[in-house]
């Protein structure tokens, strides 16, 4: 399947993102929100430097783009992540009334957007669509490269 060029112009920002979060010593993870093809939010993992188990890249853009938002519902906006979301993101996606995500890399372990279980096909009053393994390659590589470093 080929790659729309908005989602890969995207998901080259968050990889960017990704980078930044890795230089700090985080797991290199980006996510940014668009809303009418313009970034809304952008964010990183935080989980070791805020000492927040919920602080994922994820759950902090979600946050500053409800925040930006007359309300917290995302309704249009897409959600674009290098790695595949877990299950505490992906409820949090759907709770926010995300249109989509487009993920990068598949997570083995607690990916839940088809590779472990998939969340989004739950019963639930929205439902996000769901686009996957854009620059899956360069997400993966980049996630490698950070763990090989650490052992």
């Amino acid at each position: 399947m080929k790659n729309d060029y908005h989602d890969i112009y995207f998901m080259r920002h968050a990889l960017e993102l990704a980078k930044k979060a890795a230089a700090i010593g985080e797991v290199p993870v980006g996510c940014i929100i668009v809303a009418n093809n313009n970034i809304i939010a952008t964010e990183f993992n935080r989980r070791e430097t805020d000492r927040d188990p919920t602080s994922h890249a994820e759950l902090l853009a979600l946050r500053s783009a409800a925040g930006k938002r007359p309300s917290w519902r995302l309704d249009g906006c897409d959600l674009y992540v290098t790695l595949e979301p877990c299950l505490m993101c992906a409820g949090a996606m759907i709770q926010a009334r995300v249109r989509r995500l487009i993920f990068g890399a598949a997570d083995p372990k607690g990916g839940m957007a088809g590779t472990v279980m998939n969340a989004f096909e739950l019963p639930a009053n929205h439902k996000v669509q769901v686009t996957g393994f854009v620059l899956a390659e360069e997400c993966g590589r980049l996630l490698k490269e950070f763990f090989l470093e650490r052992r």
